[in-house]
C-alpha cells in the first residue's frame, strides 16, 4: 500500500459514511436511541470521534518524533483514558471492537453539533498528518493498517448498524 492509493480509499469510505448520515436526515433522528441496543447515532459518532482522536494523536506523535507505548497494565490503561479522554485502543487490554461506555457517557450531554464539529476536526487532522508523513514513516509504523482500524473500519461497522436500523424503521412503518 502507499499514500497514493490509501488516501483516496480513506476519502471514499468517508464519503460513503457521510452520505449515509445525510440520508438519515435531521438531528432528531440522529439522537433517537435504538440504532444499536440503546444507543443513538450521536452515541456511535462519539465513539468514532474518540477513535479518530486516538489515531490523530498517534500520527502527530510520529510527526514530532515522539514514542507511543501501549498500556500493558489495567492501571496504565485507566491512566491513559483519564489523561487523554479516550481509551488506549491499541492496548492488548482494550477490546477495539467493543464500544467504550465511558466514552459514550462522557459525550451524553454534549450537543450533536459539537460532536460533529470535533469529529470533522479529528478527521481533518488525520488527513493533514498522513499527507505530511513520508512513505517510509507510514510503513515503519504500519499506518495504513492502523489508520484504517480507527477510521473506515468503524465507519463501515457503524454504517451497517445504521442501515439495519433504517430497515427496521421501514418495516415498522409498513
Amino acid at each position: 500500500m502507499n499514500k497514493i492509493t490509501f488516501l483516496p480509499r480513506l476519502q471514499h469510505e468517508r464519503d460513503k459514511f457521510e452520505n449515509l448520515l445525510n440520508q438519515v436526515g435531521f438531528a432528531r433522528q440522529l439522537t433517537m436511541v435504538g440504532v444499536f441496543v440503546n444507543l443513538s447515532i450521536k452515541d456511535l459518532l462519539a465513539d468514532i470521534l474518540t477513535r479518530e482522536q486516538f489515531i490523530a494523536d498517534r500520527l502527530n506523535e510520529i510527526l514530532h518524533g515522539e514514542s507511543y507505548w501501549t498500556s500493558t497494565s489495567h492501571t496504565a490503561l485507566e491512566n491513559f483514558q483519564k489523561a487523554n479522554g479516550y481509551p488506549d485502543y491499541e492496548s492488548p487490554l482494550c477490546d477495539m471492537e467493543k464500544l467504550n461506555h465511558l466514552v459514550i457517557h462522557k459525550y451524553k450531554n454534549i450537543a450533536l453539533d459539537d460532536i460533529v464539529e470535533q469529529e470533522l476536526a479529528s478527521y481533518a487532522n488525520i488527513l493533514s498528518a498522513m499527507i505530511k508523513l513520508t512513505h517510509n514513516q507510514c510503513l515503519d509504523h504500519d499506518l495504513f493498517h492502523r489508520v484504517a482500524e480507527h477510521t473506515y473500519k468503524p465507519y463501515r461497522k457503524t454504517g451497517s448498524e445504521i442501515n439495519r436500523w433504517l430497515k427496521s424503521l421501514e418495516t415498522e412503518i409498513k
